[in-house]
């Protein structure tokens, strides 16, 4: 079947209800940035503690990584991520009634907790709908629903704020996802064959590419999570995640607060120009994950976004301290246009040689490990930044961290699958 004659319902009945998804997961994650200057005053607590509170997500979110993405595989990715929808939903409203900085962390500890199932149960969605010579695409328009949800989220958190407070903001933002779980629930299936809508002409080129990609994968012996972490490609990966994360998420907690030094706008103005790095970011997203899948190239999708992202952001952070603040928000814009558009293709690089289970347990751990970054880049930009009343300190330890991540990837190497050797050899993309 020509790839023009290839049915595509899947792009417009799976991909669009994955989107707003995780789009609803990604707002009640970074809202709080937006939540900081109001949670300082009532709750009298610093920019370290507000680092602390933005942080202490990642490490509630490492918790289920391994287990969401085996249950996902053995139970139902569906049901999963509908429970995880309700359950930080909840969560997400109760932030609005917190009273004390205890309070606060627990809540946020608890959303990363039931968070943390949801990426590796959407990876193994999207390998089930999307066979391989799509996954890049279809990776990277899931997504676009980080920018996306920024981009709505921005404006709207800067609205709620101007008109109420960081309280109505959580309170109305936790709703959504509780809403959302019904319709999900509504229509999405977990496998091709349990679909009613899809066509048969459709469902055979799922099977079909399906069986082919399977022959591909070698046979592996085990997805123990001790023989997994043997893998030296395995933890090179936790590592350059751990980096990525580290800088990415100071950059997304953090960024309101740095636009707002910088310009000394409203909280509307802020929300709206807080927007347009992500609206970059969903640019920068479709034009690599396209070019990346159309030559079949992984590994240079992946190092020169991340450096160029990591420049723009060192730009920024030269142009404030020069008192260049206009051109140092530029440069802001232009590192959230590099900084994201290279995830889709990160995560379909382990779906190619991986059999199902193992790719449960090595995404569950990649992931899990590596987003402990996120504690460290909220919590130390806010450290550095009381240690120095000043964004540089935060900024130079973010740069540091996102300029070693894409280069480790110079450090994987190929290896040979070997007769009952542990399950986890990389092979990786030229």
């Amino acid at each position: 079947m020509t790839s023009s004659a290839i049915p595509r319902q899947r792009w417009f009945r799976i991909l669009p209800f994955i989107f707003f998804m995780y789009m609803t997961n990604m707002m009640d994650r970074n809202n709080i940035g937006f939540g900081f200057a109001g949670m300082e005053k009532d709750l009298g607590i610093s920019a370290t503690y507000a680092g602390l509170a933005g942080g202490i997500f990642a490490i509630g979110y490492m918790f289920l990584q391994v287990h969401g993405g085996l249950w996902a595989e053995r139970w139902s990715a569906k049901k999963l991520i509908t429970i995880a929808m309700v359950s930080w939903g909840v969560l997400a409203t109760l932030t609005g009634f917190v009273q004390n900085l205890t309070q606060l962390l627990i809540i946020r500890f608890m959303i990363g907790f039931v968070e943390g199932c949801i990426l590796p149960a959407t990876v193994l969605l999207l390998k089930r709908w999307f066979p391989l010579t799509e996954r890049g695409r279809a990776n990277s328009f899931w997504m676009l629903s980080i920018p996306a949800s920024a981009v709505i989220m921005s404006p709207l958190c800067g609205y709620i704020l101007t008109v109420s407070n960081w309280r109505t903001m959580f309170i109305i933002e936790g709703l959504i996802p509780i809403v959302f779980a019904v319709i999900w629930w509504l229509n999405v299936e977990d496998y091709p064959a349990q679909a009613k809508w899809l066509s048969p002409a459709e469902k055979k080129y799922i099977e079909d590419a399906t069986k082919e990609e399977v022959k591909n994968i070698q046979p592996q012996a085990s997805a123990a999570i001790v023989d997994v972490l043997r893998n030296r490609n395995v933890i090179v990966l936790i590592l350059i995640w751990f980096l990525t994360q580290t800088g990415f998420s100071g950059y997304t907690i953090w960024l309101p607060t740095m636009i707002r030094e910088f310009t000394g706008a409203s909280n509307l103005s802020v929300g709206f120009i807080a927007a347009l790095p992500w609206v970059a970011a969903m640019i920068g997203i479709i034009v690599n994950s396209r070019h990346s899948d159309k030559t079949g190239e992984r590994k240079w999708h992946v190092i020169i976004p991340a450096i160029t992202a990591t420049l723009f952001l060192l730009a920024s952070t030269f142009a404030a301290q020069a008192g260049y603040k206009t051109l140092a928000v530029v440069f802001l814009v232009c590192c959230g246009g590099f900084i994201q558009s290279y995830y889709g293709i990160w995560w379909a690089i382990p779906t190619t040689f991986l059999t199902a289970e193992v790719l449960a347990v090595t995404l569950g751990l990649v992931n899990a490990l590596g987003n402990v970054g996120g504690f460290f880049g909220p919590f130390l930009f806010g450290f550095f930044k009381t240690l120095t009343n000043s964004n540089m300190g935060g900024m130079l330890f973010l740069v540091t961290a996102s300029i070693l991540a894409p280069l480790l990837l110079l450090l994987l190497r190929p290896e040979e699958q070997k007769t009952n050797t542990t399950a986890t050899t990389i092979a990786v993309d030229k």
